[in-house]
């Protein structure tokens, strides 16, 4: 096992001028250590890793509930359409995070820190053809505190789909769910 680069990003919580096109194009096809340590030039140099050998290549983006690790993955992957130059080049990261909204709602929950904190894990790959232009990606979640679909601390709630199930109670489609309001099916999914 080898392990590669390390970055510690930090989520500054507002929008900075540090993820445009123009950023991605100073990125394209420097060396690491050339620039500032960034999210970019950890995306080149696994890009060239992987066009100069041949072979498969992992981005792990790790992080605390609230760290960033969606708008990071998010940055990679723009960064892979615009360097490869892919055909797809209509946002791919939009196009591989386009489930999220279903996603989020079936694994995101309310904790203390963020009320909309991710309680899965993402894996996403990214298919590239012989001139390393992306040709497909496949996203795969798994659920990482199955503990919370029971129980939750005070002051958090459970998974968002369970309140948006019991708010749709009345509608003839969940009738047979016998839901109630969320506070007394609060033990609901089991």
């Amino acid at each position: 096992l080898v392990v590669g680069i390390i970055l510690v990003a930090i989520n500054p919580y507002k929008q900075l001028p540090l993820y445009g096109d123009a950023i991605i194009h100073a990125y394209s096809g420097q060396n690491m250590g050339d620039m500032d340590p960034h999210i970019f030039a950890v995306a080149e140099e696994a890009y060239k890793q992987m066009a100069r050998n041949n072979k498969n290549q992992s981005i792990i983006v790790s992080g605390e509930s609230g760290a960033g690790k969606t708008v990071s993955a998010r940055y990679t992957m723009r960064y892979f359409a615009t360097v490869s130059k892919s055909s797809s080049n209509a946002r791919v990261e939009d196009k591989v995070l386009a489930s999220n909204p279903i996603t989020e709602a079936v694994g995101n929950a309310k904790t203390m820190r963020n009320d909309n904190s991710s309680r899965f894990g993402k894996y996403t790959e990214i298919s590239f053809d012989q001139s390393y232009q992306i040709i497909g990606a496949n996203m795969r979640t798994y659920l990482l505190e199955k503990s919370r679909v029971v129980f939750q601390s005070e002051n958090e709630r459970n998974y968002h789909i369970f309140y948006q199930l019991c708010a749709s109670a009345m509608k003839p489609e969940f009738k047979n769910l016998k839901l109630g309001r969320s506070q007394e099916n609060n033990l609901l999914f089991i």
